[in-house]
């Protein structure tokens, strides 16, 4: 039976590009978040306190950049929130800027959890492949 040496998903072209997408969508997000609530459409005048929301994804930019597998798994998680934050708001709110606004925000929470989970897969299928060869 041959055996197959095993290949470092970081080195194949399919994960680097999910990494660009993943941190290009996060990096848009944040941009998003932050632009919404302090000066395009705050739920008060001049500004809003929920623009703290933004928190947890500059907490998740370092790890992005330095390609830490343990962030982007969370992350795909943590994102998920971002998702439903935006169609609440999407389908409930008044102002036609923030309904906008919560839909891009729907739309790039939806890239980025799919980017995210492209990009770990590539690093779970060769270990479920090896566990299941044993």
């Amino acid at each position: 039976m041959e055996t197959e040496t095993p290949v470092d998903p970081a080195t194949l072209p399919g994960p680097q590009m999910w990494r660009k997408v993943s941190i290009a969508t996060l990096l848009a997000l944040i941009l998003l978040c932050t632009g919404w609530e302090l000066a395009w459409a705050p739920l008060r005048p001049g500004g809003s306190w929920l623009v703290l929301k933004v928190l947890p994804l500059l907490i998740m930019l370092p790890g992005f950049l330095k390609s830490r597998l343990y962030t982007y798994q969370w992350g795909s998680m943590a994102i998920l929130l971002y998702f439903m934050e935006g169609t609440v708001r999407a389908t409930s709110d008044n102002n036609s800027v923030s309904i906008a606004l919560a839909w891009a925000e729907t739309a790039l929470s939806t890239v980025l959890f799919c980017a995210l989970l492209m990009y770990t897969r590539a690093f779970k299928r060769p270990k479920a492949v090896a566990a299941a060869a044993q």
